[in-house]
């Protein structure tokens, strides 16, 4: 029986799939629930299993855009599964005797014609004269149609002229100038299309604040051992310290954890935190649910189990879809400030940034601390200056004086020790 497997619908608001990588070859014997394919999804990149054992034909290439339910490959669940490692594609090879032995060397030893030359069309008023679509294109790349020698009817520039042709960099001085042309997969092109959106359709500000790391990092050398051992290997990182203060910030100054619809502002009683994750596709964007009910174990253990998801390609639509706060941390990488940019359709995002020891006025004395700049792009529409100064400060507040405002004066209760 030959079986038509279909791409599965991911989520319900995705229509399209794109296949990023097939695991196995045409003609493959495939196992039931083997891996067959990676596919991309505006949102993740997901696992296409084998719905049934058997030898499979492919019906999609690698960056083929699918619809989702249409079919992708035929499993043939009658084919017997090849013997030893020879692969199935030679074992359903057959050998045709009027095409073998010396008559077919003889066959093969028969000169090829030499190929003929194309012959080279005249020059006429087309020559190099682009399409509408194709001007349109290398007009956007400042490229001009006189440095193109088109492949169209009687030399015209065609929209693959137009969309193939590369800048020019200049004269060459020596050396390697190698240049490599590839596609973005599906998730890169919806963020991409997701970053240009939200700095065009929001009026994004940021404001800046710093924050002396020093009690947060007594608390943690003090405790991070202990809490590691009662756990079961969980660290005591700086993001439950950061997610506890934004949710504390956030029912304060409610419109910040709000968003627009149209005409309207949805305001949200909980707090959902995007957490931004740097995986091998990409950014992705994996939310803690509900984080204000969440203990600093709780946070700490989400956000370990939703990176080692994303790391390993396994995250889900599921993981990543809603959200109303994000948190990004830029300081892993290196960044001493930036302005991070406000992940649609939500109002405000939190951006962390490196720990660098600084002098600062204390007391009126000069003492050094270990500083963190923190910036806060919302969206102006609705929300105030107050409030998104506000919020920033509540946040700086709450991480300066964590024994006090996070963990209630006991910090062994509030770190389940």
């Amino acid at each position: 029986m030959i079986l038509e497997m279909k791409v599965p619908s991911p989520g319900e608001s995705i229509k399209e799939v794109e296949i990023a990588t097939w695991l196995v070859k045409d003609g493959d014997y495939v196992e039931k629930d083997q891996a067959i394919a990676e596919v991309d999804s505006d949102k993740a990149t997901l696992e296409l299993p084998a719905e049934a054992s058997g030898i499979i034909t492919l019906k999609a290439e690698e960056g083929d855009a699918v619809a989702v339910g249409a079919v992708v490959c035929l499993i043939d669940t009658d084919a017997a599964k090849p013997s030893g490692d020879a692969p199935a594609a030679e074992v359903a090879k057959t050998v045709d005797p009027e095409t073998s032995g010396p008559k077919a060397e003889v066959q093969a030893e028969a000169p090829k014609a030499a190929p003929v030359a194309a012959p080279v069309a005249a020059a006429t008023y087309a020559s190099g004269t682009p399409s509408p679509a194709a001007r349109k294109i290398l007009d956007e790349k400042n490229i001009a149609p006189a440095s193109l020698t088109g492949t169209g009817k009687d030399g015209r520039i065609t929209k693959d002229d137009a969309v193939n042709a590369v800048p020019s960099m200049g004269t060459p001085t020596g050396g390697s100038r190698g240049t490599e042309r590839t596609k973005l997969s599906m998730l890169r092109r919806k963020v991409a299309e997701r970053l240009v959106a939200a700095k065009n359709e929001t009026a994004m500000l940021t404001t800046f604040n710093e924050v002396n790391m020093t009690p947060i990092n007594t608390l943690r050398n003090e405790y991070k051992d202990a809490f590691k051992a009662k756990h079961g290997g969980i660290g005591l990182g700086y993001m439950s310290f950061f997610t506890k203060a934004v949710t504390r910030a956030l029912k304060l100054f409610p419109d910040v954890n709000s968003m627009m619809d149209g005409d309207h502002k949805i305001a949200f009683d909980f707090c959902d935190i995007s957490i931004a994750v740097s995986g091998p596709k990409g950014l992705m964007v994996p939310v803690v649910r509900n984080a204000e009910n969440l203990t600093f174990r709780g946070v700490e253990s989400d956000i370990k189990r939703l990176a080692i998801k994303a790391r390993d390609g396994q995250i889900t639509v599921d993981d990543m879809t809603g959200g109303t706060f994000t948190i990004t941390n830029g300081g892993v990488f290196g960044s001493m400030l930036s302005t991070p940019i406000i992940n649609p359709p939500q109002s405000g995002i939190l951006g962390m940034h490196n720990i660098i020891e600084r002098p600062i006025a204390v007391n009126g004395k000069v003492e050094i601390h270990p500083m963190m700049y923190v910036a806060l792009s919302y969206d102006h529409r609705i929300i105030d200056g107050r409030e998104s100064v506000g919020f920033l400060v509540a946040v700086k507040e709450a991480l300066e004086n964590p024994l006090e405002l996070l963990m209630d004066n006991n910090p062994k209760k509030a770190l389940e020790l």
